[in-house]
């Protein structure tokens, strides 16, 4: 489709919408093709800047583009999250405990989440206890 900005001969502007140039002038040529304010059916074409596709706008739709995969990857996390938190025992600061006595046989092995400090996570790690930090996602601060 193409739109084109016309005129009538009593200098009314307006817009049309065509499939081609050809289109247009085959209309017009048939008087199809009239003003909407006097009904005037003497139409030409005005001059008007072509739609060029820039750099620019080709970084705003990759911008677009990333923000629509940005969204999918975050209701993927999202929803990882929610399974991990619908499975797992909340511990709370009891975490690094928990996960020591799972860790050596001393407790039965499930799931876990709760909170460690970044020095109690450093020390787990260190021992050999496989951890992992569960994102906080924008829409959960806001």
């Amino acid at each position: 489709m193409i739109k084109y900005t016309l005129a009538c001969d009593n200098g009314h502007s307006f817009e049309g919408w065509f499939s081609s140039s050809t289109d247009f002038d085959r209309q017009a040529g048939l008087g199809l093709v009239s003003c909407p304010v006097c009904g005037s059916a003497s139409i030409a074409k005005e001059l008007m800047a072509p739609s060029v596709s820039t750099a620019r706008k080709k970084d705003e739709a990759k911008v677009l583009m990333m923000d629509q995969a940005r969204k999918e990857a975050v209701a993927k996390i999202r929803e990882l999250v929610t399974s991990i938190r619908e499975n797992a025992e909340d511990v709370g600061a009891k975490f690094p405990e928990e996960a020591r006595k799972i860790h050596y046989g001393e407790a039965e092995q499930r799931g876990l989440i709760g909170q460690a400090t970044v020095d109690e996570a450093k020390a787990l790690l260190e021992e050999g206890i496989e951890i992992a930090a569960l994102p906080i996602l924008p829409d959960d601060v806001n």
